[in-house]
């Protein structure tokens, strides 16, 4: 089973969401987990709201801070699109695919919707091209 690693600056949004899709989709083919190099306390509401909308609970998830391990262990590294923030290693990673998303913080609710039907349309694209 492939390991994917979902991640952000604060793994309280675009990560959290990848993940919460990841598990919904992937369940029995991936192992999805996520993380962030500046985490922030708690997943932002509207995204647990949203995902709420999409049948899918991430309200259990915490944001947690990326390390070594975790990007040994994975197989494929997604980064949200922060690879240009000082503040997230992605340069410096291997198997790394950017997904360029734009960050929901601070934005509407419509907005927020916006990006999350992004990152279900590029996690189902993901899932098939880990087929075989």
């Amino acid at each position: 089973m492939k390991k994917v690693l979902f991640v952000c600056v604060e793994n309280s949004a675009r990560s959290q969401m990848a993940e919460g899709f990841a598990k919904h989709y992937g369940k029995g083919r991936i192992e999805a987990y996520s993380a962030g190099t500046k985490v922030a306390r708690e997943i932002n509401p509207i995204v647990v709201k949203v995902m709420a909308e999409k049948g899918i609970d991430i309200s259990n998830q915490k944001p947690k801070p990326l390390d070594q391990k975790m990007v040994e262990q994975a197989d494929v590294i997604i980064t949200m699109g922060c690879s240009a923030d000082e503040v997230c290693p992605a340069p410096m990673l291997k198997k790394v695919i950017d997904w360029g998303i734009e960050g929901p913080k601070g934005k509407p609710i419509e907005k927020v919707r916006e990006i999350r039907d992004s990152i279900e349309r590029k996690l189902i694209d993901l899932l098939d091209s880990l087929k075989g």
